[in-house]
């Protein structure tokens, strides 16, 4: 029970990653808010944990929330909310945000300030509004969902890309200021990882060349990623501040690989 008894907000969290994070925390004793753009979505969420919204106590102890993390006020209501009904908030996993997969010479600009609106402004609202809660609380643990389309190029991925590049920035940015208020700031960034959302938009062939470039040949689970996320929740990452833990199957530190092939004196691939 690594997270006992702590105040844990995860956006996004009605399905995929966010679901897992959030199901993995409560196993490990939080006491969950699951915010999202989709409230009814949030409030099922909740109710598939055993959990009803109410208060702290026993399995009542819960809280589901709609939120527009792209909505200043929307995210000041949502703040407010978990304070009310639980006096402070010990932990935030800033998971919402939308994909996008528009080549960069046709991407308009509706769609680039959207994304951008979302993943990195939206992020930062609530990082900020959840930060001011836990600097009133004594502290607290942040972590920014960002991605490995921040830290490499790829077809697609300008805006996204840019969004989640510049909130691994701003979790270095977090981690240097919020020291000094007992607030621990991290970040994950997920390779390819099976969601819902991956099982419906990636065909064969993209299939295919993610588990040629991931040396582990295989997606990931939102399960792994909520591992790694209770880790940096918990006491065990306290010495760990401003990192960026990629949960890739080693995609991101994979150079030239031979897939059953060998390589030929001269440094040539052998057929």
């Amino acid at each position: 029970m690594r997270l006992e008894n702590k105040v844990a907000l995860v956006t996004g969290s009605a399905r995929g990653i966010g679901f897992a994070i959030i199901r993995r925390m409560t196993a490990e004793g939080a006491i969950p808010v699951i915010a999202d753009i989709n409230a009814d979505g949030a409030r099922a969420a909740l109710a598939r944990l055993g959990r009803t919204d109410g208060p702290v106590g026993g399995l009542a102890g819960g809280l589901a929330l709609g939120v527009d993390v792209a909505d200043k006020a929307s995210v000041d209501a949502m703040i407010a909310a978990i304070i009310a009904r639980f006096g402070r908030l010990d932990i935030l996993v800033n998971n919402a945000g939308i994909g996008g997969n528009t080549p960069f010479l046709e991407i308009t600009p509706e769609e680039w300030n959207r994304t951008i609106g979302i993943n990195l402004t939206g992020a930062f609202f609530v990082a900020q509004a959840a930060a001011r809660a836990m600097v009133k609380g004594g502290g607290g643990k942040i972590v920014n969902i960002t991605s490995l389309s921040g830290q490499r190029g790829g077809h697609g991925r300008a805006a996204y890309g840019a969004a989640k590049a510049g909130l691994e920035l701003l979790t270095k940015v977090m981690a240097v200021e919020l020291a000094d208020s007992a607030i621990n700031v991290n970040s994950i960034a997920p390779g390819a990882i099976e969601t819902e959302m991956a099982k419906f938009a990636h065909d064969q062939a993209t299939r295919a060349a993610y588990n040629y470039l991931i040396p582990m040949t295989r997606y990931g689970t939102p399960e792994e990623i909520a591992d790694a996320a209770v880790f940096l929740c918990s006491d065990e990452s306290r010495y760990v501040h401003g990192h960026t833990l990629n949960v890739d199957g080693g995609f991101r530190e994979a150079g030239l690989m031979f897939r059953g092939g060998k390589v030929a004196p001269g440094g040539g691939a052998a057929g």
